[in-house]
C-alpha cells in the first residue's frame, strides 16, 4: 500500500460484518482449488529484491500454466522493473482485471504488503482456466506501486480507447492474510460490493469492511481515476496497521489460515464476477 500519510493514520471507517443470506442462494462460485500448500509455497517466494520478485512471480505463472503469448511483461517507462501480465482468453471480450503489486519499501520483507496479493495472482489464474470462461482475465503483477502508483497509471495511460472500453472490474488484492478479509467499503462499486457479500455468504466465509481513505492509495486509484468499476479486498486493521513499512512485514505477521480463506473467497468472487458481470 502506497502511504499518502503518516502509517499511525486513523481508519475512517468501523469493521461491519456483512450477511446476504437471503442473496446467498443459487449463485454460481465454481472454481478448481489450489491446495493449500501450493498457495502457501508460493507466498515463500518472497524476496528482497524487486527484480527477483518479478522474475519469481513470473516462474510461478508458468508453473500454473500461463504460457507463451499470455504472459508478457509490459516495459515501465524510467522503471527497472515491468508490469507482469497474464491473459486468459474468454468466450468474449469482455475483461476483468486482477491484480496486486510486486514491490515493497525497505523496511521489513514486504510479505503482507504485497507479495501477499502478488503471489495469489497465479493460483486465481489456475483456479478459474480449467473451465470456460465467458469473461477474459487480465491478472496484473504491477510494479513500483510504492513510488506512487507507477506501475498501475502507466498501464491504464496506455490502454488505448477500444481496450479501455473492455474492461467491466478491477479487483485490487492489497496486504492479505493478516486478519479475515476485509475489504475497503467506502471506494467500492456498489455492485462489485455487494457480490463479494453475496459470495461470502454463499461460502459460509466472513467478509467486513473496514476504510483506509487516511492510509495511503492503491493501485485501484488508478483505475478509479478512468471511472472504471473497482474493488480493493485486503486483511489491515487498526490493530495491524503497524505491520505494514515496517521490520514487522515478515512471515510471522501472516496467519495461514486466513490467507487460504482469503483465497478461496476471491477465487468464488471471481467465478461469480464471470457469471454475473455483462
Amino acid at each position: 500500500m502506497s502511504a499518502s500519510t503518516k502509517l499511525s493514520a486513523c481508519f475512517t471507517g468501523i469493521a461491519i460484518l456483512f450477511c446476504a443470506v437471503s442473496n446467498a442462494q443459487k449463485i454460481s462460485t465454481h472454481y478448481d482449488p489450489v491446495l493449500r500448500e501450493v498457495v502457501d509455497r508460493r507466498l515463500r517466494l518472497v524476496s528482497s529484491k524487486d527484480p527477483e520478485r518479478e522474475q519469481n512471480l513470473k516462474e510461478t505463472f508458468q508453473e500454473a500454466g500461463c504460457l507463451g503469448e499470455r504472459l508478457t511483461e509490459q516495459p515501465v517507462k524510467h522503471e527497472r522493473v515491468p508490469n507482469l501480465v497474464c491473459t486468459e482468453s474468454g468466450t468474449s471480450s469482455a475483461v476483468i482485471v486482477v491484480g496486486g503489486h510486486m514491490d515493497h519499501v525497505s523496511a521489513g520483507r514486504g510479505v503482507v504488503d504485497d507479495w501477499s496479493g502478488a503471489s495469489l495472482l497465479p493460483s486465481l489464474f489456475e483456479s478459474l482456466n480449467k473451465a470456460p470462461r465467458k469473461h477474459t482475465f487480465v491478472y496484473i503483477g504491477f510494479t513500483d506501486e510504492e513510488e506512487g502508483l507507477i506501475g498501475s497509471r502507466f498501464y491504464v495511460k496506455h490502454l488505448s480507447p477500444e481496450e479501455a472500453g473492455k474492461i467491466r472490474a478491477m479487483v485490487n488484492l492489497e496486504c492479505l492474510g493478516l486478519t479475515p478479509t476485509k475489504v475497503w467499503a467506502h471506494h467500492a462499486d456498489p455492485k462489485l460490493l455487494q457480490g463479494l457479500t453475496n459470495v461470502a455468504a454463499a461460502i459460509h466465509s466472513t467478509i467486513q469492511a473496514v476504510n483506509v481513505e487516511n492510509i495511503g492509495d492503491d493501485d485501484a486509484d488508478s483505475f478509479r481515476a478512468h471511472n472504471f468499476p473497482t474493488i480493493t479486498i485486503h486483511s489491515v486493521t487498526q490493530e495491524t496497521l503497524s505491520v505494514l513499512h515496517s521490520p514487522r512485514d515478515n512471515f510471522s505477521a501472516m496467519n495461514g489460515d486466513y490467507y487460504y480463506e482469503s483465497y478461496r473467497l476471491i477465487a468464488a468472487y471471481l467465478a461469480y464476477l464471470d457469471e454475473t458481470l455483462d
